[in-house]
């Protein structure tokens, strides 16, 4: 078959790795770019991410703590933020009119809390730098061609030929970008999950979706598994950053446990067993009158979940702290600061649906993102065995990769 169109850089994903890198090759006078979305939809997971607001990055701005997000690739990831950290990203967007805003928790959105702020900005700029944009047009193969280019046959039968190929296909789970990467001789880490809620099954939480606490604490049982952060009570079981985090940290883990352990809930991390004793022993004789479960003295336990931490103390609606008796009070601590909770399962976090796993990270060489193994193929996103946290951090990555990526291919 021969190649009917040539291409300076041919970019297999329409997300956000995919743009960032033909902007930015484009941009640098790069030649001909052409990004190809086997979706009818470009951006998708811009689109929903952040609860339609995008997360763009994180108010991380020294690359050493930034790495620190990123379960898979930290130590790898120094480099490439020295040369693109979130700070480059923030001036990237405002130089385009897209002015960022940072909440409390340091994740940062554009002040229109519009993802579709993001995605006119990144189309608009693909315009202008003069990208060719394909929607429903998969990649169904690659071959390197004996002149160091290579020919790309689509879904449509249609062959192309390019000078360079980047794979921006996102996670691995989506067997298409993996099969190619393979087919060009890479190795995979396999994939698991990241990002995830736990699915419990427990009376002390049933009837409480909806309810978070602002500050927790969850470790795993028998491993050296924990993370802190807000939680939130689901359907399900349980979410909320913290979850997300633990999540993160243990895909592999968990995943061979095939998501059945146990997890360990401290509801108030800033005290001390010790303390949350002393401070029961003072309202038994401050409040001795009021029934315990009505009366909660930590301001951070929602009323209703105090309310189930207390039966499950054995402590009855009528109890008045006068009557608690030291069991109560013990068993009250350990509800508060060590509850087990028996995890049956997963449910995917469907704003950012991570996957752990990808192209093997000492194969490709992190300054420009090229493969080691077939010159002129280059990676970015998601589909390399990098993933972070909860919090703007997938995006980052997506940002640095992709324009380092287009920075080599308009080198080149």
């Amino acid at each position: 078959m021969t190649a009917s169109k040539h291409w300076d850089l041919i970019v297999v994903g329409g997300g956000a790795a995919g743009f960032f890198a033909a902007i930015t090759c484009a941009e640098a006078g790069g030649g001909k770019v052409l990004i190809l979305e086997k979706t009818p939809k470009l951006l998708g997971k811009v689109k929903i991410s952040g609860g339609g607001r995008c997360n763009v990055t994180h108010a991380c701005f020294e690359p050493k703590p930034l790495t620190e997000h990123y379960p898979r690739g930290h130590k790898s990831l120094i480099g490439p933020f020295h040369r693109w950290g979130a700070a480059d990203t923030v001036q990237w967007f405002e130089s385009r009119g897209v002015t960022l805003k940072t909440e409390a928790d340091g994740r940062m959105f554009p002040i229109t809390d519009s993802s579709q702020t993001v995605i006119d900005c990144l189309t608009q700029a693909a315009r202008d730098a003069g990208v060719e944009i394909r929607t429903s047009t998969g990649v169904d193969s690659i071959t390197p061609e004996e002149d160091g280019g290579f020919t790309l046959t689509t879904n449509q039968n249609e062959s192309l030929s390019s000078r360079s190929v980047l794979l921006a296909t996102g996670g691995t789970r989506l067997a298409a970008g993996a099969k190619l990467a393979q087919s060009l001789g890479h190795q995979l880490v396999p994939n698991v999950p990241s990002l995830f809620a736990f699915n419990i099954e427990d009376p002390r939480i049933r009837e409480l979706p909806g309810v978070s606490v602002a500050q927790t604490e969850v470790s795993v049982d028998g491993m050296k598994l924990k993370a802190t952060g807000p939680l939130l009570i689901t359907h399900h079981g349980l979410s909320g950053p913290g979850i997300l985090k633990l999540s993160a940290w243990g895909a592999r883990d968990l995943s061979e446990r095939d998501y059945r352990f146990q997890i360990k809930i401290n509801w108030l991390p800033e005290l001390s067993q010790a303390e949350i004793e002393a401070a029961l022993t003072d309202k038994r004789q401050t409040w001795g009158k009021r029934r315990v479960p009505g009366h909660c003295p930590f301001e951070p336990i929602p009323k209703r979940l105090w309310n189930q931490l207390c039966q499950a103390a054995g402590i009855s609606a009528e109890t008045l702290w006068s009557q608690l008796n030291k069991d109560q009070t013990r068993k009250l601590v350990t509800e508060l600061s060590a509850g087990s909770f028996a995890v049956s399962g997963k449910s995917i976090n469907k704003d950012e649906f991570v996957t752990c796993g990808g192209v093997k990270l000492h194969e490709v060489n992190l300054k420009t993102m090229e493969s080691k193994i077939q010159p002129g193929l280059y990676f970015a996103g998601e589909v390399l065995d990098i993933d972070g946290i909860t919090g703007g951090f997938n995006f980052q990555n997506a940002w640095t990769s992709g324009h380092l990526a287009g920075m080599a291919v308009a080198a080149r």
